[in-house]
């Protein structure tokens, strides 16, 4: 086994190995780190990816997978430890593999509000983004759980896949200019706290709120609070943006020497296909800041 590459990518989702197919296609000696834990599990199907459109999600990780080893890549099961300021990465196995450049493509996590039915039906019948899964739940019951001050304008675009709306104010305030719009457009305001989602025979039933009374529903809309996955960055000090996630140039490029990050651990609006673009971006640029270090290394010594 190799313990000294080009370039080590930590996180193996579609960013990177979007990264690593480019990388490895430069003929760059490159080895992916992943533990096995797609956010997108949950999911049936992975839609919006043009010519994979509905692919189940672990279906479209092994056969990324299966290209990028067509270039050498090396893919490693294994969870990263620690990474450390010389760009030597530490293993759970006790194996340290170490990379003249490092890619951080780990993702983010869904936090999930603390109801009832919830995270058992998260990507079922519980989901956050309409251009994801709005056209299978097309014209079915739906609801809105407000968890923030972005669910209003959730509840807004959700609206253009099914008028049977309703949304419920759960914890949150919401202003008479918003309930205006929400009304105007027909939206059904239920306000009050929800105590839990209703399922019977594995699929949602209805909202249950504290009070006891059941809205009946076929989907609910939540917005989950996006955790970037940057516990490694955090160990080598990498500068975060106001949202708190991984700040990054242009390129790609963090404010750590020889460190570079892509897809959601950057941008958590990025969808798959968005998240594959950015570190194919991202990679280009750092296969020519290797170049430069090549033909430097090669004109010194010449």
């Amino acid at each position: 086994m190799n313990s000294e590459f080009d370039v080590v990518i930590i996180g193996g989702g579609v960013a990177g190995l979007s990264a690593a197919l480019v990388l490895g296609r430069a003929r760059r000696k490159v080895a992916v780190i992943d533990g096995g834990t797609p956010r997108n599990a949950p999911a049936a199907h992975a839609q919006g990816f043009l010519t994979r459109d509905g692919i189940p999600p672990r279906e479209l990780l092994a056969i990324g997978r299966d290209e990028v080893r067509g270039y050498g890549v090396e893919i490693i099961e294994d969870v990263v430890h620690r990474l450390r300021h010389d760009k030597a990465v530490e293993l759970a196995s006790g194996r340290v593999v170490s990379g003249r450049r490092i890619v951080m493509t780990t993702g983010l996590a869904d936090e999930l509000p603390d109801v009832p039915g919830v995270a058992e039906r998260f990507g079922a019948d519980v989901l956050h983004c309409p251009y994801c899964h709005g056209w299978e739940v097309r014209d079915q019951r739906f609801g809105v759980l407000a968890t923030s001050e972005k669910s209003v304008h959730q509840a807004l675009i959700v609206w253009q896949w099914s008028k049977d709306l309703t949304f419920f104010t759960h914890t949150q305030q919401i202003s008479a200019e918003d309930r205006e719009k929400l009304t105007g457009l027909g939206i059904r305001i239920v306000d009050g706290k929800v105590s839990e989602l209703a399922v019977e025979d594995d699929r949602l039933t209805g909202v249950r709120l504290v009070d006891g009374e059941l809205v009946e529903r076929d989907v609910v809309f939540v917005g989950p609070k996006f955790v970037p996955h940057d516990r490694l960055l955090t160990q080598i000090g990498c500068s975060r943006t106001e949202d708190g996630f991984v700040a990054v140039d242009a390129q790609g490029r963090t404010d750590v020497d020889g460190v570079w990050a892509a897809g959601n651990v950057v941008d958590p609006m990025a969808q798959l296909v968005v998240a594959a673009g950015d570190a194919y971006r991202m990679a280009s640029a750092l296969n020519f800041d290797l170049v430069l270090e090549d033909q430097g290394a090669t004109l010194a010594s010449a």
